[in-house]
């Protein structure tokens, strides 16, 4: 295992911006950044034994500090929706940006993968890691309390990336994290990604209203477009007159994980005939949004001048449920002070 760290250019304010690339002994390689702690790269072999790189991305340090579809991002304290912008701790409400209509998205706009994070590389058991750290005062973003924030990215000899989350503070707030990679297994600028192969471990979703917030409802998949049980063509029902499909222009909800125990496990996996490559991600997480890139701009330009558009990729996003802070049906992502927030996914590349 090696790893090489790398100048990639500077913020604004002069501050140096790196890159860290991982590769392991079987020359499959990874590369993050100190900017938002990114994933900027994933280069695995294909069929052909022709390197794949198989996430979306920039090639600039100036394109990742727009970044408006979040591309390889780490996204906190709370990934995806909060309904009306606000919820309630300990009798306290708590007022955040309104940056989705009237709900929050992703925290609101001053984004962690906007800033830059402390950063080191080193071995571990697992393989070669880089973690990233973060101090987020109390207020950030509208949550209460001074969090430390660690994101260990880890390279392991199996091909996986080994994604680790901690957190703890000093108040009771939320901690929700999730990494926001779109993944194309035919190559970052091969096109259109639906006619790759999913399957999810999930025989319920959340039904949501058409602004995106979960109604409280587990409805079952069985016998709608919504059901992956069984692995299909993603571009197989996608287009079907149901509900959740049409409010979300395409798929882009949240999957009841059928693993609830806690415990590191298999929910779900993706295929292209194309290359032969194959994803599965595991996470001890009680919940997946997988989105199909619905809403990327047309004709935005990518690493190696690549044209993206919408469904050229797909996001498995490990997560608590949307809005879960509001909804008690919902396991919770409420910290409390002093506890460890600690959670892992991993994304793990074969043929």
């Amino acid at each position: 295992m090696a790893y090489k760290k790398e100048l990639w250019g500077n913020m604004p304010d002069g501050r140096e911006v790196y890159l860290y690339t991982l590769v392991n002994e079987n020359g499959v390689s990874a590369t993050f950044s100190n900017l938002g702690a990114v994933w900027v790269t994933m280069k695995v072999p294909d069929k052909s034994e022709k390197e794949v790189d198989v996430v979306l991305g920039y090639d600039s340090v100036s394109d990742y500090l727009l970044n408006p579809p979040h591309f390889g991002a780490p996204i906190g304290r709370n990934a995806n929706r909060i309904a009306d912008a606000r919820f309630n701790l300990a009798g306290k409400e708590y007022k955040l940006a309104a940056n989705d209509g009237n709900n929050n998205l992703h925290s609101g706009t001053d984004l962690y993968h906007d800033r830059l994070w402390d950063s080191q590389a080193e071995e571990e058991e697992l393989g070669t890691s880089v973690i990233f750290s973060l101090f987020s005062p109390d207020g950030d973003q509208g949550f209460p309390g001074n969090a430390n924030i660690t994101i260990t990215y880890t390279l392991t000899p199996d091909n996986s990336i080994n994604i680790s989350y901690h957190m703890v503070c000093d108040q009771d707030t939320v901690a929700n994290f999730t990494n926001h990679s779109y993944f194309n297994l035919s190559g970052q600028g091969s096109g259109c990604a639906m006619n790759q192969r999913v399957w999810l471990d999930a025989d319920n979703y959340t039904r949501a209203d058409e602004h995106s917030i979960p109604t409280g409802e587990y409805t079952p998949v069985k016998g709608t477009p919504m059901d992956f049980t069984v692995m299909k063509p993603i571009d197989q029902d996608i287009d079907k007159e149901y509900e959740a499909l049409i409010y979300g222009k395409g798929y882009d909800h949240n999957w009841v994980l059928n693993n609830q125990s806690g415990d590191v496990s298999l929910c779900a996996a993706a295929e292209s005939d194309e290359t032969g490559i194959r994803m599965e991600v595991y996470t001890d997480l009680p919940g997946m949004q997988f989105y199909t890139a619905n809403f990327l701009p047309k004709g935005m330009v990518g690493k190696e001048g690549a044209i993206y558009d919408r469904r050229t990729c797909y996001c498995f996003e490990t997560q608590y449920y949307p809005n879960a802070v509001n909804e008690p049906k919902f396991p919770s992502p409420l910290l409390k002070a002093g506890d460890e927030y600690q959670t892992t996914t991993i994304y793990k590349f074969s043929l």
